[in-house]
């Protein structure tokens, strides 16, 4: 880190980062409070009101709002002390983790959320081993601290164990569940006491010197005191102190304790954003890597979103500037196909409200509205020829076959599913043999979501029919001895949307006979999304 330049001030304040989670951990609660304390909105919407304002700001698909559950990771741009902070929302469910691991490769760090009660979970050790494979750092907020949750010292050794990564508390919980009355900010020496009355409140603070000052006893009673000098003496003897450049190599992870739904703990952990979480980072990308501070724009799209707006038939696609300092209206040449594309209404999102554009910096993610010019993958630089690499597309797990309801509308299917397709929701392969499409995906409740969708966005009622194939798998290997391949084998070959070659298998068997039988093709389950 010491050899690089220093950033310009506008860059060197931004902040990137998504938030990982187990589904119901609070991830939403803590995303809308974050806004609270930026000052984005004015009263968070909460997840358990009734009707309108359970409306959470960041989700604004219909599925979404129905179901109460994130389902496409949005992004979120404010300013919180002098920082510019963009969270990128991920979906915690573990079916739409396709979007969720893409969406890592745009940021510069991740925070993660666990319940206090359940510890760390399934989907959370998933997320953690993506952010381990591209060394993201990471801040631990644990939640729910309010209601009846595990001892403080079990939780943390549960996420050195699981995860394999240091822990380091920056506050500790002075009381559990009823008794939780906030907590002692171990970096900054004070007292945060939680207010229970106003769930909007910001917590109150507390200056004292050390644990030893009488100032105390006025605000935690004996028991809970006593406790809290024993447990702090503790952690500060067996756990390791915060040691900044091991939490940016992503080995370290410091830890503050708090409740999203009553506000607490969460501008700490903001504070600790701010200092701990990374500037932004330079990005991987051919033949050279991308600098933040380089004066030439260079950008690339994660993430493709359809229908944003249900008025107009539009696309935005989720661009995070890798470099420079872009203006609205400039001009930046489209790597894929070569083409010069003038950006003349670039969108900030502020929660669920978009605003142009009218400049952003490296480390900033716009959304640019397009007609399907653009896709997952793509680079946007000022005229080099630059690839951003690693943003990874996965072999889904299940497939089925897709019909349109009414025959007729077949076409209309077709261009439904093929946006789908762009959007990276879903991957639609057209087979060689026989009609129809078939569609995978990496979990079962995105086939609901797509069915919603399309009646909801192209007035299609779809059937979704088991496929006789389970999985797929992209071709590779010498350009001849594939398509001859392809032809003796018709009837497992489909095309991708991108035109890829792919062999469609039943079982693990057929995946074995192909390596056995064929060693000059290369079956693989991801295809780097690097549009060509």
């Amino acid at each position: 880190m010491s050899n690089r330049p220093s950033l310009p001030p506008e860059i060197a304040r931004r902040r990137t980062f998504a938030i990982i989670s187990h589904p119901d951990a609070g991830k939403t609660t803590l995303t809308e409070k974050f806004l609270l304390f930026g000052g984005a909105i004015q009263m968070a919407g909460q997840v358990r009101a009734k009707g309108e304002a359970r409306r959470t700001r960041s989700d604004f698909m219909q599925m979404e709002k129905d179901r109460g559950i994130s389902v496409s990771a949005s992004a979120m741009s404010f300013d919180f002390d002098r920082f510019r902070f963009n969270l990128v929302d991920t979906p915690g469910h573990s079916d739409f983790s396709e979007d969720t691991y893409r969406t890592l490769t745009a940021v510069d760090a991740a925070i993660m959320v666990i319940d206090g009660a359940k510890g760390v979970e399934s989907q959370t050790r998933k997320l953690f081993e993506v952010c381990r494979l591209r060394d993201l750092p990471i801040l631990t907020f644990c939640n729910k601290m309010d209601r009846e949750s595990r001892d403080t010292f079990e939780i943390i050794d549960e996420i050195q164990e699981n995860l394999a990564i240091d822990v380091t508390p920056a506050s500790w919980p002075i009381g559990v569940g009823r008794e939780f009355l906030g907590c002692y900010d171990l970096l900054n020496d004070r007292l945060e006491l939680m207010d229970r009355a106003d769930r909007n409140r910001v917590a109150e603070s507390v200056s004292i010197s050390g644990l030893d000052d009488p100032k105390i006893a006025e605000h935690v009673p004996a028991h809970l005191l006593e406790q809290l000098r024993e447990e702090v003496e503790m952690a500060r003897e067996l756990l390791p102190a915060l040691d900044p450049q091991a939490v940016l190599e992503g080995h370290m992870t410091p830890i503050w304790f708090g409740s999203a739904i009553n506000s607490f703990g969460v501008r700490e952990l903001m504070a600790g954003i701010g200092a701990y979480a990374p500037e932004p980072q330079p990005q991987r990308a051919e033949p050279r890597q991308i600098a933040p501070d380089e004066n030439k724009v260079a950008g690339f799209v994660f993430k493709v979103q359809a229908n944003m707006d249900p008025k107009h038939r539009d696309r935005v696609a989720f661009v995070r500037l890798a470099s420079g300092h872009f203006e609205r209206g400039q001009k930046l040449l489209h790597v894929r196909s070569k083409k010069q594309m003038a950006i003349s209404n670039p969108v900030l999102f502020l929660a669920s409200d978009r605003e142009l554009a009218d400049e952003a910096w490296a480390g900033d993610i716009i959304g640019i509205p397009n007609h399907g010019q653009l896709r997952i993958g793509d680079t946007l630089t000022e005229g080099e020829a630059l690839k951003v690499s690693g943003i990874p597309s996965f072999a889904p797990e299940l497939l089925q076959t897709c019909r349109a309801g009414d025959p007729m509308k077949a076409k209309h299917l077709d261009k439904a599913l093929s946006q789908f397709a762009e959007e990276g929701a879903a991957k639609v392969f057209k087979p060689t043999f026989g009609s129809g499409f078939i569609v995978g995906v990496v979990g079962a409740l995105q086939f609901e979501v797509l069915a919603s969708r399309i009646e909801m966005e192209y007035g299609l009622p779809v059937r979704f029919e088991p496929s006789q194939f389970t999985s797929a798998r992209w071709m590779a290997g010498d350009k001849a001895a594939v398509e001859s391949f392809a032809a003796k084998n018709k009837q497992h070959i489909a095309t991708d949307n991108d035109g890829d070659l792919v062999y469609l298998t039943r079982m693990q068997w057929d995946i074995d006979r192909v390596e056995r039988d064929h060693p000059e093709i290369r079956l693989t389950a991801t295809k780097e999304m690097m549009a060509g």
